[in-house]
Formats: C-alpha cells, structure tokens, sequence
C-alpha cells in the first residue's frame, strides 16, 4: 500500500515543513528498526528515551519523511520534514488516512472500564460470531483481524495508531463486519489519540475504579479520558459502506448501572445508552433518557459458571453462562445488549447462544493435574478487581485460601498497600512476587505492598519471594488437601518485565511445571 504523503497531512496541523514536497509513502512507523524504504517515521517522545535521537537510523533504513515535534540539529535535503505540535498525537489521523479509514467500513465497538474489559471485548467477538457475524477484535489478551485467533504479545491494551488502524484495516479486508476494540483509557486520552480516529458505533461502558493515576494524575480526569468513547459516537458519521453496500449502523451507549459513574458516561453523548444491572438494588430502568434496560435476577453462581434470569422490555428468559465468577454475569448483560443492538437480533434469539461462549485464557483459569488442592490463574491486579474476584471464592472454599501476586512498577504507588489491605482480608497465606517490577526495586515495591497488611507474620502466613517461579512453588509446598491457591496479576501475559528488559513467562505453564515436579500430571 502506497500513499501520497501530500494525502496522508490533509488537516494536519503542521508548524513547519522542510524538504521534497510530495513523495510516495510505502508504510508507517515509530520504531527505528521497523522502517523499510520509503517509510514514514514518527519521532515520537518517551519517558526514557526522544524518537529524535533514532531519525538518521530511520532514514538510514529506507525512511524517507520524518514527522516530529522541535527543532533538529540536522536537516537532509532529501528527505521531507513535518514539524507538528504532537508527533504522537499526528500518528492517528496520518494513519487512518494511510489505511483508507478502515473503521468506515466496519460496525465498531468499543468497550472500557478498569475491569472487565478484555473479557467482555472477547464475549461479544464470540456472540457476533456465534450469530453468523464475520468479525474481528483486538485486546489485551488476543486479537483476531479475520485470519483466526492469535495472542497479544505487548502488555499493552491499546496499541498505537498504527497498529490500530492497521488490524482495522486487515479485518476491513477480509471481509469482516464488525470490530469489537477494547478501549483503554491511555489509548481515548487526547494525550495519545491513539484511538482518536476510530469511527466508534457503539461504547460500552463497564466500571471505574482508582488506576492508572500515575498517567491521569486524577480519578476525575481518568474518568474523563476514558469518557472520550462515548463522546466519539457523537463525531462520526454512522451510514458505513460495508461488504460495498452503505449501511446505516446503530450508534448508541451500553453502562452498567451497578457502577456510579455511569450518569456520567451516558450524559458525555448524545445517543441513547442501555442500562445493564445485577445488582438486585440497583433498578436500571428507564436510567438514562431514550435507552432501555437488561436485568440479571436471581443469580445463582457456582463452580463453573452462573444461572440467572434476564429482565427486558417486559420479558423475562432463563440464562446459563459457562464462565466461573458472578462478575461475569455482567460482561454477559453488556456484550448482549451491544450485539442485540449493533446486529439488530433480538435479544432472547441470543440467549441460548449464552452457555456456548468460552473463556478468556488467564481469566479464572482452573488447573487441574490431579493436585488434592485447587489452583486458578487470574488477571486481577488492582483494588477493584480484588474485591470482585476474591469473595465468591472465598464464599466457596473448603480449605485455606492462598495467594501469590506483586504490582507493576512506574505504576500507581496508592493501590499497593490496599492491594495487601484485600488479600489479608481473604487469604490465610499471602506470597508477594514479582509481577512486573519494570525499572523499580523488586523487594522495595512488594514491601509496599506488605506494608498493607501488617497483622501478616513474616515466614508463616506472609512471604516476600520477588522470584514468581520460586513463589508459586512456595504457595503449592503450603497447600494442604481441600485448599484454593490463586495466582495473581499476571494472567495471560506472556512476560515479566525488569529493568534490564522482558524475560519469557506464562503463568499457567509455569504452575503445570510446578505440579509436575510435585507429581502431579493430570
């Protein structure tokens, strides 16, 4: 794919312009070693490192124009130079435009919150799916752009524009339908743009906690980023030509009402917003003006998934999930009432499709190799997340309950006492290790963590292991017949990540290979 650079700047704000005035852009990128000739460069700013200080090896390796923010010390006269007020910011549209705004052609979804996110991204890709929709998805565990299922390898939930506007592109051209977008509140921060040119159709809205904050620098404005969703369906034009036919896609919001910071969102569009609820307290109903309401009553959680019954419109129908946890009840509501109204499929013809939908790999995950103790592999990592998780375990254990888990480093420092704060609360045994400790001291973080639960003794019921390999054979050596271990926060991730770089890590491997050096083989 080759574009007119003079197309890709067309409103552009550019301060400053040096070099050829047209030349051919044969592909995009801000990592040095990823241009080939006649690329692109964004010489984007970072924390550790200045795009600026990478241009002559880009340019050394085919690029030839260069985007980037201040002044430089040196000028090629053969290449085009853009100065822009935000090398970051200017990725988004320079890449939409390069990719031919491929969320034109495609009935977008996007779903945010602190939790739930990805699970919910992945319930409503398989329930589209499941009702003969062809579509594609990207989030923080897995992406499938129309060749099939493939895991993230970043640890990034939102990746940049490019790569947005990329995987957009390549579900666009085979011939998908839909796109389901987890939308991360980094990724909806203008400070980013990185999802800036989405042409988004329906926002879902799960729930808004205390993270992140190390970024937003306030709860308010971490609410407000992520708000960006919903105010993007009142930016873009909702008539799409998909498969070459124009089609008018439904543009509407989805909040649960269980969480109250959902007036907020649905008042940041002007589009109707479906309410959700499980909360028998909670009373959804006619919450937001011009939307309607799905209810979840009597839920009745067990080992493997929940039974429940579903409230809307005047109906009233019996549901079964397959997926462990009650929270998931609530990623069910919303991923219905976003695929019931984007496809235009009654609700209840979707109901009996609700047992068939699977799991996301790293979420509730439960190993079994024949071990007298249960081990399951989850996600959670912040407060919120915690608290939502841990009690129906806690409600269902036999034994002890033990856990293993740490905190990101260069994240939110607050979170870490409360993090220890919840776990004592549940857990008889608490092991902090390493999650990813990034440019931070491992044994410095985790005693902040630590300092959360004080009534913990050091060697019996509280362990400080940065080593995870080392700690979860540490949890499995406590483990008496009829106990719960819970591996923590890092799910599906397939690294650790130190100051030195990434190492190569998988959780639910790593706990298989524990097992079997105990014995144990399924």
């Amino acid at each position: 794919m080759a574009s007119s650079l003079c197309d890709l700047l067309y409103g552009l704000e550019i301060l400053e312009r040096r070099g050829p005035s047209d030349t051919r852009i044969e592909g995009l990128a801000y990592d040095s070693r990823e241009v080939g000739e006649g690329f692109l460069f964004f010489a984007l700013p970072g924390l550790h490192t200045d795009g600026r200080s990478f241009i002559a090896q880009a340019i050394a390796s085919g690029a030839r124009a260069v985007i980037h923010e201040g002044e430089l010390a040196i000028y090629d006269p053969r290449i085009t130079y853009i100065r822009v007020p935000s090398s970051r910011f200017a990725m988004s549209p320079v890449a939409a435009a390069y990719y031919d705004h491929p969320s034109r052609a495609l009935g977008v979804v996007g779903v945010t919150g602190t939790e739930g996110k990805s699970t919910t991204v992945y319930l409503i890709y398989q329930l589209l799916g499941l009702a003969g929709r062809k579509t594609g998805f990207f989030s923080t565990v897995m992406s499938d752009v129309g060749g099939g299922e493939t895991p993230n390898p970043e640890h990034q939930t939102t990746p940049e524009a490019t790569a947005v506007q990329r995987m957009l592109a390549a579900m666009r051209d085979s011939g998908c339908e839909f796109a389901v977008v987890e939308a991360s509140s980094h990724g909806l921060s203008a400070r980013t743009n990185r999802l800036g040119d989405v042409a988004f159709d329906v926002a879902v809205f799960m729930n808004v906690t205390h993270e992140h904050l190390e970024f937003h620098g306030s709860w308010e404005r971490y609410r407000d980023d992520k708000a960006n969703l919903f105010r993007a369906l009142d930016r873009c034009g909702h008539e799409k030509r998909i498969g070459g036919k124009i089609r008018t896609i439904p543009s509407f919001g989805v909040a649960c009402a269980d969480d109250p910071a959902s007036p907020y969102f649905a008042a940041a569009t002007a589009k109707p917003t479906l309410a959700f609820s499980s909360k028998v307290d909670s009373g959804p109903a006619d919450r937001y003006p011009g939307g309607s309401a799905f209810r979840a009553r009597d839920v009745r959680p067990d080992a493997t998934g929940a039974s429940f019954f579903i409230e809307a419109d005047g109906r009233s129908l019996s549901a079964r999930i397959e997926l462990p946890g009650a929270f998931n009840v609530d990623n069910c509501l919303a991923a219905l009432a976003a695929v019931s109204g984007i496809a235009g499929i009654d609700w209840a013809d979707l109901v009996p499709l609700l047992p068939r939908l699977k799991p996301v790999r790293g979420r509730m995950t439960r190993i079994d190799r024949g071990q007298p103790f249960e081990v399951i592999v989850d996600y959670a990592h912040t407060p919120s997340s915690f608290l939502a998780v841990f009690p129906p375990i806690r409600a269902q254990a036999q034994g002890r309950m033990l856990c293993v888990f740490g905190s990101g480093g260069e994240r939110d420092l607050e979170k870490r006492p409360r993090q220890g704060r919840i776990a004592a609360d549940y857990f008889d045994v608490v092991i902090l290790a390493d999650e990813d400790p990034r440019g931070e001291d491992p044994t410095e973080l985790l005693e902040m963590i630590a300092a959360g639960c004080p009534e913990k003794t050091r060697g019996e019921d509280l362990f400080i292991i940065p080593d995870r390999k080392a700690a979860i054979r540490k949890a499995f050596s406590l483990a008496a017949p009829g106990d719960t271990v819970m591996l923590l926060g890092k799910g599906h991730e397939n690294s650790i990540i130190y100051k030195a770089g990434a190492i190569p890590y998988d959780e639910i491997a790593e706990a298989e290979a524990a097992l079997a050096e105990l014995g144990y083989c399924g």
